[in-house]
Parts: C-alpha cells; sequence; structure tokens
C-alpha cells in the first residue's frame, strides 16, 4: 500500500500524530473502507523510515478512536465509523457551540465528554 501516508519531515507535527491523521482523514472521507488491512506495523515504519514504536503509537490511538481494530493473524483493518444518529449530531452540534463560546477548544469540549461517558 505504497503512498499511504507523505510525511513532513521539517514539519512540527510528531511523525506518529501525521500517520495518525492521515490515516483517518482516509477513512472518513471513504478512502480506506471498512474490512480494508492497513501495512503492517514494520512494513509501514519500514516504507516511511520510521522507528516501528512511531507507526505502532499512531495505530493504537486509531484503535482507541474505533477506526481500525488489530487482531493477531489479521493484521490492522479498518473499521467504518458507525453513523451518527440526528438526536446525537445535534447534540454534539450544541456542544461545540456552546464550548466555543466558553473558549475550548475542542480537544478540552472532547474531554468533557469522555469525563461524562458512564464507565
Amino acid at each position: 500500500m505504497t503512498g499511504l501516508v507523505a510525511l513532513d519531515r521539517g514539519g512540527s507535527v510528531p511523525p506518529f500524530e501525521q500517520v495518525r491523521a492521515q490515516i483517518a482523514a482516509q477513512i472518513q472521507a471513504g478512502y480506506l473502507v471498512d474490512g480494508e488491512r492497513l501495512p503492517s506495523v514494520r512494513g509501514l515504519a519500514d516504507e516511511l523510515g520510521l522507528a516501528a514504536g512511531t507507526v505502532a503509537r499512531a495505530y493504537q490511538l486509531l484503535e482507541e478512536s474505533g477506526l481500525v481494530h488489530t487482531a493477531r493473524g489479521a493484521g490492522t483493518r479498518v473499521v467504518r465509523p458507525a453513523a451518527v444518529p440526528p438526536e446525537v449530531a445535534e447534540a454534539a452540534h450544541a456542544l461545540a457551540v456552546a464550548a466555543r463560546g466558553a473558549g475550548l477548544s475542542a480537544d478540552q469540549a472532547a474531554a468533557a465528554v469522555h469525563e461524562a461517558w458512564p464507565a
């Protein structure tokens, strides 16, 4: 899967975040589809000239966000994001408006949702 990620080596964004963001964007845009297998951690690390731990961190963050699933023997595969019900989309929009009005960043608003999520 050559060309999956293009690194900006002189940029201020860490390589793991570049890998995570680019793969996430491709999943969300539909370029990477449900069930599609991503390159192995080692394979993508070799292709990009990165340490395997850097790519592993990106994959871990993608898994935590529900965009991929890794299973021993099956590799890392794209998971189609769940459709968001209209009432949840409306509530998210209301949260975004309120958070911006309060001067919060998207990360701070997401942290508030995470804290409110029942264990």
